[in-house]
């Protein structure tokens, strides 16, 4: 398939343009490299310098592109900035990309493959998170998910434009290639591998009073190239709907650092902090229905695997991508 990816120079975009490129689709990459990098874009893939605000660009580039499908990784993802500058997070998450749905629709697309969130959820009423739970995000970052999920339904039902949409949960891991960079990291394990780098000189720990066994916060992290998979099986026909993408098991802030300093066997400092606001103690994804409607399973379930895999290559990138 001919495949349109937003946000395609990415954390999560460059391993999924990378896993469809070696699944024998055609890929062109649409960023602004305002958060990506243009390092972390495969060379195998055609390459747009744009932003989804410029509606003219992205109507022109899709109409000129023809793909079958759009898949949709361009956002402001940072929760704390989203409380500080809501204006940015509903003008680029929900005012851009309706600019890209209006461009699918005017070039035939027939589907969008959507990057959603868990923090659609905002705290859970309950653990493992399924689906049927109500969504009500606590922060500007969620509430713009939400919206544009709504904007989606809507499309589909007036101009036939279909859609999956997946509420990631956290992302984590690298391929060989491409790996994790942000400008601003607010991630766990990366900021864990910096300590073990040499760059930090210990890792925080916000709370340590949760009422959880060894009293940190609980997460679900989810290799990267299990989520381009689930990318990639989205694109088949006849798959449609709202999904939840992670392993299912949940592991503490102090298990993720054991883990990492098992990987690197290195020591790693922490220091504790008080905990953060709208921190819930245990956010877990139940993905049974991604496991049912798209035969999709992870593939690296095992944190030892995901935090290998990503001090593999921050190993190689200690200073990141160079551009």
């Amino acid at each position: 398939m001919n495949v349109f990816v937003t946000g395609g120079a990415g954390y999560i975009g460059s391993v999924c343009v990378e896993e469809l490129l070696n699944a024998g689709h055609q890929v062109t990459v649409f960023d602004n490299l305002s958060e990506g990098h243009r390092s972390a874009i495969d060379s195998r893939a055609a390459f747009i310098e744009g932003d989804l605000a410029e509606r003219d660009l992205i109507l022109h580039s899709l109409a000129r592109v023809q793909p079958g499908a759009v898949i949709h990784f361009a956002a402001s993802a940072l929760v704390g900035e989203s409380m500080t500058h809501p204006s940015k997070y509903f003008r680029n998450n929900v005012g851009s990309g309706i600019n890209l749905l209006d461009a699918a629709v005017a070039a035939g697309v027939g589907k969008i493959v959507f990057s959603s969130t868990c923090a659609t959820y905002g705290p859970p009423e309950r653990v493992p998170m399924d689906e049927s739970l109500p969504q009500r995000p606590i922060n500007p970052y969620g509430e713009s998910k939400l919206i544009f999920e709504r904007v989606l339904h809507w499309y589909k039902e007036l101009h036939g434009l279909d859609f999956v949409a997946f509420r990631y949960f956290n992302a984590a891991g690298a391929s060989a290639a491409f790996g994790e960079n942000h400008r601003i990291e607010t991630h766990l394990i990366p900021n864990v591998l910096r300590v073990a780098l040499g760059q930090k000189t210990h890792c925080d720990i916000y709370g340590t009073d949760y009422p959880t066994p060894d009293g940190t916060c609980i997460r679900d992290y989810i290799h990267i190239a299990d989520l381009a998979q689930a990318h990639i099986r989205a694109l088949e026909p006849a798959k449609s709907g709202f999904f939840n993408l992670g392993n299912g098991e949940g592991f503490s802030v102090r298990e993720v650092i054991r883990v990492c300093e098992q990987v690197t066997g290195r020591s790693i400092p922490t220091v504790e902090q008080p905990r953060r606001p709208g921190d819930p103690p245990r956010l877990v994804a139940s993905a049974g229905k991604a496991f049912q409607e798209l035969g999709w399973r992870p593939r690296f379930p095992r944190l030892e695997d995901i935090v290998s895999t990503a001090w593999a290559w921050h190993e190689r990138h200690p200073d990141g991508y160079p551009d």
